[in-house]
């Protein structure tokens, strides 16, 4: 019998639940996720595409009222609309089910199930799921043209051109670039572009995992491994099989657990902790760093044959400051997606900015590049009251800058609004500050530099 394509998980705190359903379900269906903690159905759906989730509708003794199914019901409707949901609840706890199917559970199943009823069940949950996913797929692709903004410097251009050769082969790639300059963005790009773009696309950032994790999170472990280890539990390498995985900041990975990334790279092959066996691999590697690794390879902290294995090709992203003439487009189409992702107003296309600022976000010096341009257009937004976005909505005054002389139109605009808004605060400093969004000292020195003391 041939397995269905689809992706399941399972969540219940009883192993033998966990053990009975995986035993009934790997033999119809491809792949099967199991775990005992609700909490970590977050991570698992973000890191792979899940058809269907079969979960338990209490997880703490003494707490059976089938709440906290009902919560993660709706997280997982949150973070993944596409994935069906089944409720598992026992004889009697039926109507707190029935509950969860208003909003949004697919169906339920009673405990001790039919084995013939719960393969019935997924089957229709997973032809569902395939449904959603084709809309999703629908939406998606309406929205492809406005995803990536490339604008219009030499080196982005480059970079881009780049991306898209590399993306049609199997090639290692590394993405160099300061923090903020859309290395996470660049890989996805690749992804999406390549053969494996219907195939998972898992990111890890190394430079969160501490070293006792390393092993265990990108390689997995075997049941009984380690204290913990309750089930076997496969890696991040193993959940991207056959898509791509992003090593994010793979400068900060220890001199010492470098030998055993290599290896995994060299061989294409991963070994789960507390297991001997290789389990072969079909992964495409995209790293990232911000550090420069080639002055760690000579400073001997970063070895120099995992530089090679990883940079087939390399990517160089250039920072804001090195293509100003893309800031100001760049800003109306974050502002634009923005708009759209809070569904603000009937016509996200209103939003814009004031007639003023584009001079000064070109000044602005933007230290943390396209990240700190998108988290200071998303609280504009958020706490503009109409649709146009101000200097001071973007709160990008504040800042020590290159010397401008007095004859600057940009000196003008700054002056004039310090003048106004020391005139609506009857000369109150500290509201001043606060509308302008400067600190007390900054705005003292601009009355200084203005001369605007009486």
């Amino acid at each position: 019998m041939r397995k269905k394509q689809a992706q399941i998980l399972v969540v219940d705190d009883q192993e033998e639940i966990l053990f009975s359903a995986k035993m009934i379900l790997k033999k119809h269906f491809e792949t099967i996720f199991t775990t005992n903690s609700p909490k970590k159905i977050i991570s698992i759906l973000s890191e792979n595409e899940i058809n269907v989730v079969l979960l338990d509708m209490n997880y703490r003794i003494g707490f059976e009222d089938g709440r906290e199914g009902i919560h993660w019901l709706k997280e997982i409707k949150t973070l993944s609309p596409q994935t069906i949901v089944i409720l598992m609840t026992a004889f009697g706890k039926i109507e707190t089910a029935v509950e969860g199917i208003k909003i949004g559970a697919f169906d339920y199943v009673l405990k001790p199930w039919n084995n013939e009823k719960l393969l019935e069940t997924i089957d229709k949950a997973v032809v569902e799921s395939r449904k959603n996913s084709k809309k999703t797929s629908l939406d998606k692709n309406e929205k492809a043209e406005k995803k990536y903004f490339v604008g219009t410097s030499v080196k982005i251009k480059q970079a881009y051109s780049i991306a898209e050769k590399v993306a049609k082969t199997d090639a290692n790639v590394l993405i160099l670039g300061e923090n903020g300059t859309g290395k996470y963005v660049f890989a996805e790009f690749i992804h999406k572009h390549s053969e494996r773009k219907n195939q998972p696309f898992v990111h890890v950032d190394l430079g969160s995992l501490s070293d006792n994790l390393f092993e265990s999170e990108l390689f997995g472990y075997a049941k009984g491994a380690f204290t913990d280890a309750k089930i076997d539990t496969p890696g991040r390498f193993e959940n991207a099989s056959n898509g791509t995985i992003f090593l994010d900041e793979i400068g900060n990975i220890p001199f010492h657990l470098q030998a055993k990334l290599l290896h995994v790279l060299q061989t294409k092959t991963v070994t789960r902790l507390g297991e001997s066996k290789p389990r072969p691999l079909n992964v495409r590697v995209i790293a990232a760093t911000n550090s420069d690794i080639k002055a760690e390879v000579k400073n001997k902290t970063f070895r120099e044959d995992l530089l090679y294995r990883i940079n087939t090709m390399e990517i160089n992203l250039p920072s804001l400051r090195e293509r100003k003439d893309d800031i100001v487009p760049m800003a109306n189409f974050i502002l634009q997606q923005i708009a759209e992702k809070y569904n603000q107003g009937p016509d996200v296309s209103g939003w814009h900015f004031d007639d003023n600022a584009a001079p000064y976000l070109e000044r602005y010096p933007w230290k943390g590049n396209v990240r700190e341009m998108e988290n200071k257009i998303e609280r504009a937004l958020i706490l503009s009251e109409n649709n146009t976005i101000s200097v001071i909505d973007l709160d990008i005054l504040d800042f020590e800058e290159i010397q401008e002389n007095d004859e600057n139109p940009l000196s003008e605009m700054e002056k004039s609004a310090i003048e106004k808004a020391l005139f609506k605060h009857n000369g109150n400093i500290s509201k001043t500050a606060e509308e302008l969004g400067l600190s007390r000292a900054a705005l003292y020195r601009r009355i200084e530099k203005y001369d605007l003391k009486n």
